[in-house]
Formats: structure tokens, sequence, C-alpha cells
């Protein structure tokens, strides 16, 4: 492929998407950029506070459990409150918890926080994931989540790198510097996006049409949309393993942290490499063909980690199961686009943000448990195991409800005086990840 073709790929790749999406691409890449907290949040707490290892592992998977709670509230607040002041408010919230870190200092004060924290930061995921939903052409979602996560990794990388050469400054700096980054999130959502709520429609004799009411048990009812949900959850189960399981399957080979800290950079390079090229040759395909072929990947790049035995080899999967994140991330919330009714867009999203937050939550305490006990190789086997059950699931199960491709229409203009903006994330984790 020469220069020029790569260079017009990267142009449609980027192009023909609203003013208001890029925006919000901003606000995501300077939130991320200064995500320091949970980056170094334990060798804070351990290195700097003296806590134990045990502690400083309970505090992280507060901020997964802050994530369950907080990814349906901001499902519901999306809907009933609006896009944009749920965006500015949670950003701010979590804005607020990164500067009380910096302060507090006491075991009790230090888990709020993240606790805390875990909520506001996924419950402005579906607010996000929404406005994307709501702003860009339907046949531009899912390229439009996949410019959005790849903004994502940007930043997280970009916070690594500084925040590993800031780090003599110290933690406390640091998170600062966080609160500091998510405030002007905010106030760029605050002076530069539109509220992209739809209206309420109005019949052929100008009457407020009366939308049926969505609550979260409704949501949970749309079969397929559930069928979806517990087949992310699976497939974040297997995503979030490696976090915990991968370091201590090298360390049981006698592999150095160091070596872990070079396998595990790979997935953020990969990302931030190859997202754009990624999302060129996917897309317009089928969606399920694209989340049975994530889950696959997903399945050998796990399951074969217990066969690799030295830091190539072991780069080797990571390299394997981020490409099915990257396929997996953007088109599983463009699907949740999709099925969602315009009007409930946010619970849709938050209940799908929820699946993420569990996973964040369940699956270190279950991998810890596991390499501790029965030992890595079942961890892996494990793993690819449930990911070929979550391939089989969406392609035997969703076929129907993801059959056909979504009609492309233009995006809804924009109210008259924010003209030049049209008028739309996974954690995560992440999620603590986005994942």
């Amino acid at each position: 492929m020469s220069i020029d073709s790569l260079r017009r790929s990267a142009r449609e790749t980027v192009s023909g998407l609203p003013q208001g999406f890029w925006w919000l691409w901003l606000s995501t890449l300077v939130n991320r950029t200064g995500a320091f907290v949970l980056t170094f949040l334990s060798l804070y707490l351990t290195v700097e506070l003296g806590h134990s290892a045990w502690f400083a592992g309970l505090v992280v998977a507060l901020h997964g459990l802050g994530g369950v709670a907080g990814s349906p509230l901001g499902g519901l607040l999306t809907d009933r409150w609006g896009r944009r002041p749920t965006m500015v408010t949670m950003h701010l919230a979590a804005a607020a918890c990164a500067a009380a870190l910096a302060v507090v200092t006491s075991a009790w004060a230090i888990a709020t926080a993240v606790l805390l924290m875990g909520v506001a930061m996924q419950a402005v995921r579906p607010s996000i994931n929404a406005t994307i939903a709501d702003m860009v052409p339907a046949h531009d979602v899912r390229r439009a989540y996949a410019l959005n996560y790849w903004a994502l990794n940007l930043g997280f990388a970009i916070a690594s790198i500084g925040g590993g050469a800031a780090a003599f400054l110290g933690y406390r700096t640091l998170f600062v510097v966080d609160a500091v980054a998510t405030t002007l999130c905010a106030v760029i959502v605050f002076l530069r996006l539109p509220e992209t709520r739809p209206e309420s429609r109005t019949d052929t004799a100008g009457e407020p049409v009366v939308e049926e009411k969505v609550s979260m048990l409704t949501v949970l009812r749309d079969a397929p949309f559930r069928t979806l949900v517990l087949l992310n959850l699976l497939v974040c189960l297997v995503f979030t393993a490696p976090w915990i399981g991968l370091p201590l399957t090298m360390a049981n080979q006698g592999l150095s942290p160091s070596s872990y800290g070079v396998v595990i950079a790979i997935n953020g390079i990969v990302i931030v490499g190859f997202q754009l090229l990624v999302n060129k040759l996917t897309d317009k395909r089928s969606p399920v063909l694209l989340l049975t072929l994530s889950a696959l990947l997903f399945a050998v790049g796990t399951g074969a980690t217990a066969l690799a035995g030295s830091p190539v080899a072991f780069a080797a999967t990571v390299v394997v199961w981020t490409v099915g994140e990257m396929i997996h991330v953007p088109t599983n919330a463009a699907a949740t686009a999709r099925l969602a009714p315009e009007h409930a867009r946010g619970r849709y999203q938050g209940v799908m943000g929820m699946s993420w937050a569990v996973a964040g939550f369940v699956a270190p305490i279950g991998a810890g448990a596991i390499v501790g006990g029965p030992g890595p190789d079942v961890l892996w086997a494990a793993t690819a195991a449930i990911g070929v059950v979550a391939a089989a699931g969406y392609y035997t199960r969703l076929r129907k409800a993801l059959a056909d491709e979504p009609v492309a229409t233009a995006a809804p203009a924009a109210p008259a005086e924010t003209a030049p903006v049209a008028t739309a994330a996974k954690d995560a984790e992440s999620s603590p990840v986005g994942a």
C-alpha cells in the first residue's frame, strides 16, 4: 500500500463527521491525557502511604464497584436530564474526586473518593455514547465510536508516558493535573457541545406524540438487547482477565515486571497505531460477523497465553486479543445504539456500560483466585472457552436482530443558534479500560 493510498484512507476515515463530534472527540482526548489516578493509584497507596497490596487491590475494585452503580445512573440522567448536563456534572464530580485524592490520607477517605470517582466516570459514558448516536448519521455511527475509542487510547498512552516522566513531582501533583484535565474536558463540553437529546415528536396535526415509557426493567425485557448485554459481559470477562492474570503468569515463569510492562504496552501501541486501519478494513461489515470474529480473537489470544514461554510469545498473544478489542468496542457500542429507541438511548447505553463495570469488578478477583488456586493454565483455558461460547452466541442469537444494515440518513439539524454543529462511550473502562 502506497503512502498516497494510506493518506487517502486516513482522510476517508475521519471525513464527513459533524463538527460537534470532533469537539466531543477533543474532550475525550483531553480527559484521558490527564488520566493519572488509576494508573498510579496502587503505587501511591503502597509506596507513598505505606498501605498493603491487599488494600490497594480493594480500593481499585471499589472503583469498578462504583461503575456498576454509575452506569445505569448515568443512563437515566442522560435520557431525563439531558446529555450535556450529565456530561458536565459527572466530569466535574470526577475532577473533584481526583482533587480530593491529592489531599486526603485516611484509608476511609481514599476508599470513598475512589468509589465516588468510579460512579462519576462510568456515569458519563452513556451520555457520550448517546450523543454520538444522536449527532452522527446511522451509517457512520460505528466509525464515530471507533474514532472516539482511538482518542481514549491515544490520551491514555500520553498520560502513561507523561505520568511516568513526571512522577518525580509527586503523586499528589499528578492527581491535581488529572483534576484540571477533567475540568477542562467539562468546559469544552459546556462551551462547544450542544444538547442533542431528541425533542418530543409531533404528529401531522402538530400534537405531541406520547412516547412509550422506558424503565430499566423495560430495557432488560428487550430480548435481543439483553442477549447483547450478556454476551458482552462474557467478552468483558475475557478481556479483563489478562490485566490481572498476565503479570501473574509471567511472574510464575520467572519473567521480570519490566518484561510485563513491555508486553502490556503492546496493547496501547497497537490501538494507537492501527485503530484507524482496522476501522477502515471492517467498515460496512456485518456487525454480527464482526462481534463473532472479535470474540474468537479474544478466545485465541487469551487461550494461547497458556502456551507462551517468552516475552515475544506473550506479546504475540496480546496483539491477537488487542485486534479483537479494536473490532469489538466500536461494533458493540454501535449495536447498542441501533437496538435502542431514540428516546431511551441513555438507558440502553447505561445497561450496556454496567456489563463492563461488572466485569471490571468480578474478573480481577476471579482471575487472581484461579491463578493462585488451580493455576494459570486453567484461567487461560477458561477464557478461551468463554470466548468461544460468546462467539457462538453472537452468531446464532443475534443474526436476525442485527441482520439488516440501518438506512443511511442525514443527522438531524442543530438548533439555529448552534447551526455549525450538527445534532451521539466503554467504559469502559474502563470501564477501567473502557474497557
